[in-house]
């Protein structure tokens, strides 16, 4: 398995009394797929992990497996504060049938950079899955820097990294220690284009949820070496990477989708939408909605 390209952090959607919609999961799985989207996240932290029960990681996981039949990798969202926890869910998610975990640097906690070592090396040695490793300061409040990993990356359960800090010197050096069979994955939407120029596999987004088949042709353009359409394009979809932003993720993509017919509301502490920003969600989903079918359209494009 090699992970690359458009990779989607999926939401999770709930029914209006807070339960899981696994009919609108199918159908948010169904689209990513026919759209191109080339991997999906489960529970991760778009798909707001935190607040979801065992029986909800085991339902959704399984679900997931059955709906994508094959047809892209499925990542699940794995990452505790604990060391032992991560590898009990990552071996879980691995009975469930994932392709491989997505774990964040444990949260809260703050391990030093050998604690971090000491982690992914225990969790890849009894964790049961290929391990992409999930650099994500801001929410973690540890960071993950390249030079610690350089001992990992030929461990053949170590197979990438996710790195959420948009900065062009953090993605050098993690072009410097990429090996075959370990990948580098974009974390920011945004700057996802520029990573990819740059030499990034890929991107984990999360405004593919709204724009699956335009983030894949985003992918296409950067990967490909075109920077002047990659960029082009990165302004056509500007307006997404805003939207995103304005609230904390997943608040913002999940009221867009709301409005697409997929899912209603988050779970505390997360609250919908502010009241000025609704608007904004209306705008965004009609503009998904048209460049999503003019992508797909052969006469409308």
């Amino acid at each position: 398995m090699r992970l690359s390209g458009s990779i989607t952090a999926l939401a999770t959607p709930f029914t209006v009394t807070g339960e899981l919609d696994l009919d609108a999961w199918r159908r948010l799985l169904h689209a990513q797929c026919e759209a191109g989207t080339q991997g999906v996240v489960v529970a991760g932290s778009t798909g707001e992990a935190a607040s979801l029960l065992e029986i909800e990681f085991d339902a959704l996981l399984r679900t997931a497996v059955e709906t994508v039949g094959g047809r892209v990798p499925v990542l699940a969202g794995t990452g505790h504060s604990a060391t032992a926890k991560t590898i009990e869910q990552t071996r879980r998610a691995a009975a469930l049938g994932a392709d491989a975990a997505l774990v964040v640097t444990p949260p809260y906690v703050r391990p030093t950079q050998a604690g971090l070592l000491a982690h992914y090396r225990a969790l890849a040695e009894d964790g049961a899955l290929p391990v992409v490793m999930y650099n994500v300061p801001a929410r973690t409040g540890c960071d993950l820097q390249p030079a610690s990993v350089a001992t990992l990356v030929a461990h053949p359960r170590i197979v990438g990294v996710k790195e959420a800090v948009a900065d062009p010197a953090r993605l050098a050096e993690w072009r410097a220690l990429r090996v075959d069979g370990f990948v580098v994955l974009g974390g920011d939407d945004a700057t996802a284009a520029e990573a990819m120029l740059a030499g990034a596999d890929g991107v984990v987004s999360v405004v593919s949820n709204l724009v699956p088949a335009a983030m894949r042709r985003l992918c296409d353009l950067a990967r490909g070496g075109r920077g002047s359409d990659a960029r082009a394009w990165n302004d056509t979809l500007d307006q997404f990477h805003r939207f995103a932003s304005i609230e904390p993720n997943p608040i913002p993509v999940k009221a867009a989708l709301a409005l697409l017919g997929i899912g209603h509301g988050l779970r505390l502490p997360l609250t919908a939408l502010g009241a000025t920003h609704q608007p904004l969600a209306a705008r965004i989903a009609a503009a998904a909605t048209a460049i999503e079918h003019s992508l797909r359209d052969p006469i409308a494009a």
